[in-house]
């Protein structure tokens, strides 16, 4: 490698990304490197001789950014050569190897400098990776709770050995530039070349650390990856392995892990040769000879492994008969498994069929039960946790009439969330089965189980849980890329099943009586999960705001955006680093994800002032904690408007979303505040005052007059003592807008400037 040019500032990073064959991926790699927000780095792409177009966009990249060093090879020389061949250009403290079809995770290098800070520097750190399939589809790697950050911030694999058992290529780790000088390490030729380096390099390692954070998306090709091309190449992997047990003897010191390595190497061996997508037919006999050899000559007997975790009977088996030689009994043993696989698969479907049976036996025995009057069954969101319009009903229904039992419809994940008083049923279980037939009452703001018989007597209250601005129901028909379901009579046969209909606006009655037409009562009482709003305090408001973390006197700026039914994985539509940036000191933004994206990697990096409030339990709460609402098409902000709070709407891709999912109005015409179409006039709108001036006071009480006209605080008691009581004339009555006292946000810094008294930005 060479050293560095005196003068010249070594960067921190060296990424090598070596280019065969990747055109289609390569631009995609370069970008995820180049755009990272920790800049301080260098490129180094290797063509290895590719013939199709991956050397002209190597130069094409390197001809427009300075640190982007691009290398030809006059031939084709495999993985390991074209490594080395950006190895010995490199100058940065840490490599980083990257493959050309793969990623780095946005935010991964200022994730790895910021770990490789707080652990000293280590030889070697390993971070995380996801499998990304070409259907969109992240996958974390399921050994990550390996890499879990407690404990010493930096160790001796000895003292993680664990360490091992994950998958052992170059690219999840990054490698302190003068150890990998002082060890002499370099790449192989050949397949599996990732062995005799990612060995070595862990065991003679004096420092190594981990983070517990995805960094690259690995990509699983269709077609061209090595792993599923057969080839009689893969016999190379017994070359990797020599050269593994050949440093192990040039390094007594090591010799301890020689168990544990020819474990790995069983493994690695049964791996390969049971994946018929590798082995040529004409290569098996041979491959398991070669592999048997290998596991005699370098087995330790006596010797423990290192590695925590025992191996199944059947590996074991496996192991010792490939080390045998025994390649008739591996086959009959193998045979064995996959017959005992594909029996369990089918007792596990029949088992799967007769307990639906039983169930669907068991729930027609309960509907000829009578019916139980005193309780209530409740649930929102596809089985989620205690939340909105029906958590708001429970809650006032025990108060109000506290002869009334009540169950709540969750998945175990979700049950701490539920009041002690409220019963959690587990979805299809026996239970949640009784009560769907015997219940006198259900609650809802999403849909039952589509096989619910609604029996005479039964009292179905659907709540909804949003004001439509986007379309719904039937007025989707010709919209099928936004329709969740091409299944609108059985929309309709649900709906036929609604006794009652909470509408929070007049507006709401209107689009769902014409898009989800049937003969149920529409209750025009406000939403209850908005009367907490007009019930807090203000201390309240300081300790919820203590609680998520916002610092006093710090404006808290709540940001939570819809989903987009023309994407599927979940856009990135502001830079929160430059937001913050831009923003200055004085504010602190929480980030509320869509729940569509529950599972989706974060994409942002840390930031003492960026709080991800996406699992939170309560977004009311979110709500009061927070000084104004930042969002896009969200339902949220008819909400928010109760709150009489300031509401900004950053409306970058209006046009696209509306042509793709269609809404009822036009937002731009009544906003509820000020309007940015960019990042940068969402920035002024905050940094001029414009969003909390007098013409967004105006528009937003427009808005609250058009939308929020029943939401006063007690929307939760008219639809108890309606629904459940019987009273038939709203009560309370609902208290004019001017007349409403909602919780006070918490108190401004002292040396907030005062707003401007214009208007920001709206469209015309």
């Amino acid at each position: 490698m060479p050293a560095p040019t005196p003068g010249c500032p070594v960067p921190r990073f060296s990424v090598i990304v070596p280019a065969y064959k990747v055109q289609a991926y390569l631009q995609e790699s370069l970008d995820s490197v180049l755009t990272q927000s920790y800049p301080d780095l260098e490129l180094i792409a290797v063509d290895d001789a590719s013939p199709d177009a991956c050397g002209a966009i190597i130069d094409e990249y390197a001809a427009r950014d300075p640190r982007v060093t691009a290398v030809h090879l006059a031939h084709n020389l495999g993985l390991g050569p074209a490594r080395n061949a950006g190895l010995v250009r490199a100058t940065g403290d840490y490599l980083i190897f990257l493959d050309g079809d793969d990623t780095l995770a946005p935010g991964a290098l200022q994730a790895l400098t910021d770990r490789l800070k707080a652990t000293g520097s280590p030889d070697v750190l390993v971070y995380d990776y996801a499998r990304a399939y070409w259907s969109g589809e992240l996958v974390r790697n399921r050994l990550s709770h390996r890499l879990s950050e407690e404990g010493p911030a930096s160790f001796r694999l000895a003292d993680r050995p664990a360490l091992l058992a994950m998958l052992m290529v170059v690219w999840n780790k990054a490698y302190r530039r003068e150890y990998i000088e002082r060890e002499g390490l370099e790449f192989p030729p050949g397949l599996y070349e990732d062995t005799p380096w990612t060995y070595p390099a862990m065991l003679a390692a004096e420092s190594v650390a981990v983070l517990d954070r995805v960094c690259v998306h690995y990509r699983q090709r269709r077609t061209g990856s090595i792993l599923t091309t057969s080839t009689p190449r893969h016999l190379e992997i017994f070359d990797q392995y020599e050269r593994v047990f050949g440093y192990l003897a040039g390094r007594p010191e090591l010799e301890r892990w020689r168990s544990t390595l020819h474990r790995r190497m069983a493994e690695h061996f049964c791996a390969v040769h049971s994946d018929t997508r590798r082995l040529p037919r004409a290569s098996r006999a041979e491959f398991f000879a070669r592999a048997s050899a290998l596991l005699r000559r370098y087995r330790a007997p006596g010797a423990r492994s290192s590695l925590p975790l025992s191996l199944s009977r059947t590996d074991r088996i496996r192991h010792a008969l490939m080390r045998l030689g025994a390649r008739r009994s591996y086959r009959m043993l193998s045979v064995l498994r996959s017959a005992g696989l594909a029996l369990g698969r089918a007792a596990t479907a029949l088992g799967r069929g007769l307990r639906e049976s039983s169930v669907r036996l068991h729930y027609r025995i309960q509907r000829l039960l009578p019916l139980r009057p005193e309780l209530a069954v409740f649930s929102a969101y596809w089985h989620g946790g205690y939340a909105c319009n029906p958590a708001a009903i429970e809650a006032k229904l025990r108060e109000l009439a506290p002869r009334m039992r009540t169950a709540w419809i969750c998945d175990p994940a979700h049950a701490a969330t539920l009041p002690r008083e409220t019963v959690a049923l587990r979805p299809g279980s026996a239970a949640y089965w009784s009560a769907l037939a015997r219940a006198g009452y259900l609650v809802t703001n999403v849909n039952f189980d589509r096989a619910l018989v609604k029996r005479p007597g039964q009292i179905l209250l659907q709540t909804q849980h949003g004001t439509p601005l986007k379309r719904v129901g039937l007025d989707l028909q010709d919209r099928p890329a936004a329709t969740p379901t091409a299944d609108f009579a059985g929309l309709l046969r649900g709906a036929d099943q609604w006794d009652y209909l909470l509408s929070a606006n007049r507006h709401s009655t209107l689009v769902w009586e014409k898009a989800v037409p049937s003969s149920y009562t529409t209750l025009e009482y406000g939403y209850p999960r908005n009367d907490v709003f007009h019930r807090a305090s203000r201390t309240d408001v300081l300790e919820l705001r203590e609680r998520l973390g916002i610092p006093a006197g710090s404006t808290a700026i709540l940001y939570a955006p819809t989903h987009r039914d023309y994407r599927r994985s979940r856009p990135d539509h502001l830079d929160f680093e430059r937001l913050l940036r831009d923003l200055g000191p004085r504010f602190t933004v929480l980030v509320r994800t869509h729940l569509t994206y529950a599972d989706a990697d974060r994409t942002w990096e840390p930031h003492p002032r960026l709080v991800d409030v996406s699992s939170h339990p309560s977004v009311e709460e979110l709500c009061l904690a927070s000084d104004a609402l930042v969002t896009d098409y969200s339902s949220l902000m008819f909400d928010y408007a109760a709150l009489d709070r300031p509401i900004v709407i950053h409306a970058d891709d209006w046009e696209a979303y509306e042509a793709a999912r269609g809404t009822y109005f036009d937002l731009r015409s009544c906003p509820p505040g000020a309007i940015a179409r960019t990042q940068d006039e969402l920035v002024d709108i905050f940094t001029t005052g414009h969003w909390q001036g007098s013409r967004s006071a105006q528009l937003r009480s427009a808005f609250r007059a058009r939308f929020c006209s029943y939401d006063d605080g007690h929307a939760a008691e008219r639809v108890v003592r309606r629904v459940f009581l019987g009273q038939t004339t709203p009560s309370p009555a609902i208290i004019p807008l001017p007349d409403r006292h909602p919780a006070p946000p918490a108190p401004a810094p002292a040396s907030t400037p005062a707003p401007e008294p214009t208007l920001a930005h709206v469209w015309p």
